[in-house]
């Protein structure tokens, strides 16, 4: 199998194959559907939509319907443990995280997050739901999970169950609690295969630390924050692509000294952008993609962070998944 890229757009999936000059698309699958995530192993490809989970088992060829059990269609996030095989999450809006331990044949409510959620009051400013769960990190028997507008939820169990992590108190008050605890406007979390008790988080309220599992959070950079990425060989190199407004006027910035310093990182983009800004940053191989906001990505080698925008033929990109040959 080639070494391939797949592309979640909001008019379906484009699969992408690297060439010498980049990546470059090589058939459509889904067209016409919007979907927000996409994920991929042991030969099985899973995308979520407003309309809940679909499962290909022939690299994109095929697809059938996956939510049995997903009573909250509106699929955020998909992830799977890295750990488990055949063990997803599903993040939901409203605020929901089910599970599955069967490739998404069927799909578990996790009734503590939906209680959390009606008890604390999550919300969204931008759509009516009740919160949404956008973000999934996992290290062993540790996961957390992202509420966008509710805090950080922390499984010691392998994800099966969940509770507000020590330092997020749960409510959704953007003015935000002090520290030690974290802004409730969660975008992103990382941890690092280090330890499971170091965790990044990029928030409305700029970008936060943990190095006690969520306990404690320290805030290393002020600005608006929705994407950040953690080198795996180093924890203390860290990407993150702040915004002096939401979703305007975004740069990238790196560290080498865990969060206490940044310098500049966006050569070969004309930063800051006017109306767009980082929200995911998507490991492929040696390289690192930065999808935007507005659906653009843009790619560097890792630690070079030299940025070339993707082939343009890719379509408004929501999410990606590199499936290595």
């Amino acid at each position: 199998m080639s070494d391939l890229l797949l592309l979640a757009t909001q008019t379906g999936l484009v699969v992408a194959e690297r060439a010498a000059d980049g990546w470059r698309a090589s058939r459509r699958a889904l067209t016409g559907q919007s979907l927000t995530s996409v994920i991929a192993r042991e030969g099985v490809i899973l995308v979520g939509s407003r309309e809940g989970v679909q499962r290909s088992d022939d690299l994109g060829r095929t697809w059938q319907p996956a939510s049995t059990g997903l009573t909250q269609p509106y699929v955020r996030w998909l992830a799977y443990h890295p750990d488990l095989s055949d063990f997803e999450v599903a993040g939901t809006e409203p605020a929901g995280l089910f599970v599955s331990r069967d490739g998404a044949a069927t799909w578990r409510a996790c009734p503590e997050v939906e209680a959390l959620r009606d008890q604390h009051g999550w919300f969204l400013p931008y759509s009516s739901g009740a919160g949404c769960v956008r973000s999934f990190a996992f290290h062993g028997s540790r996961a957390y999970a992202a509420v966008e507008v509710g805090g950080v939820l922390r499984s010691d169990d392998h994800g099966q169950t969940w509770r507000l992590a020590a330092g997020s108190d749960g409510h959704p008050d953007l003015s935000g609690p002090p520290e030690p605890f974290v802004y409730p406007d969660i975008h992103s979390l990382v941890t690092h295969p280090s330890t499971p008790d170091l965790v990044l988080a990029a928030t409305g309220g700029g970008f936060y630390r943990s190095d006690d599992g969520g306990a404690t959070w320290a805030l290393l950079h002020a600005d608006y924050v929705r994407g950040v990425w953690v080198d795996p060989a180093d924890a203390d190199h860290l990407l993150i692509g702040p915004a002096k407004e939401i979703g305007a006027r975004g740069t990238l910035l790196a560290s080498r000294d865990g969060g206490r310093s940044f310098a500049p990182a966006a050569a070969g983009l004309r930063v800051p952008w006017p109306a767009d800004m980082v929200e995911r940053f998507v490991p492929a191989g040696g390289d690192l993609l930065a999808l935007t906001a507005e659906g653009r990505v843009f790619t560097s080698p890792v630690g070079v962070w030299r940025w070339q925008a993707l082939r343009p033929d890719i379509g408004r990109v929501t999410a990606a998944w590199r499936l290595a040959g």
